[in-house]
């Protein structure tokens, strides 16, 4: 990738209504447009296509496989050798260094086995019941000594309330660290559990040992790192079943 860009920059909401307006010049200037965006509108498809000569555009899901497969095949990436695609991100040393210091400043010692979490999500459908999550702290707890990072973004702070509130253990809270941290103190924790959310595909996409929890509908969204386990959990309420299972997967991961 030569550079990232905002989506806005590309004008591509012109091209669309009855009075569609010339794009901006990055979109005219270029040569192959890949799009998971305006599958649905025939007209965007076909201005579109007028303005680039290579243009493949399709819907953001695919049916009948995953959606990292799916982005992948649009692309015209060859999916046979799916560990090609599977390989982790490293990140370089300094980054996880600076979130080891995150993490130290919000109290760990820097030795100790590290679990983290993120117990919120996008939206309340995505969400794991608070007492399911504190009850598998309090499982972990009494099985050695760990210390619990709870991660809580900028939309999070009625899950995080909502788990300390159940769990009474000690634990640390890393607030609104920016992007790369996170990354990084990621990167220095045992395990993570977490519900679908970006912060748990991130954990997933670095190889840190994970599990994390879908509801039936969106399993597609499962990420392709095979050390991320992917559980079938209710979001409704908790089911001893689901915190079973759980509370075994995380206890296999920190030993």
């Amino acid at each position: 990738m030569d550079r990232a860009l905002p989506f806005d920059a590309l004008d591509l909401d012109g091209l669309f209504g009855s009075e569609p307006r010339d794009p901006g010049p990055l979109l005219r200037e270029a040569t192959r447009v890949v799009s998971w965006f305006g599958a649905r509108d025939p007209d965007f498809v076909r201005r579109l296509g007028a303005l680039v000569a290579d243009v493949v555009v399709v819907p953001s899901v695919g049916e009948g496989r995953p959606v990292w497969e799916h982005l992948l095949a649009s692309a015209g990436a060859p999916t046979e050798d799916a560990r090609t695609w599977r390989e982790p991100v490293v990140l370089p040393d300094a980054l996880v260094d600076e979130g080891r210091r995150v993490l130290v400043a919000a109290g760990w010692d820097g030795r100790a086995r590290l679990v983290a979490l993120h117990p919120g999500a996008g939206g309340a459908a995505k969400r794991w019941p608070a007492e399911g999550f504190a009850a598998v702290l309090e499982g972990l707890r009494s099985g050695g000594s760990l210390v619990f990072a709870i991660h809580q973004g900028p939309a999070d702070a009625g899950a995080v309330a909502a788990l300390r509130a159940r769990f009474t253990g000690p634990a640390i809270v890393l607030d609104e660290p920016s992007l790369p941290r996170l990354a990084g103190a990621l990167a220095c924790a045992t395990a993570y559990l977490g519900n679908d959310s970006g912060v748990s595909h991130l954990a997933a996409a670095l190889a840190t040992p994970s599990v994390v929890l879908f509801t039936q509908d969106k399993l597609a969204w499962q990420s392709w790192e095979p050390r991320a386990h992917t559980l079938v959990v209710s979001t409704t309420s908790l089911e001893h079943g689901d915190l079973d299972r759980v509370l075994l997967t995380m206890r296999g991961l920190v030993g």
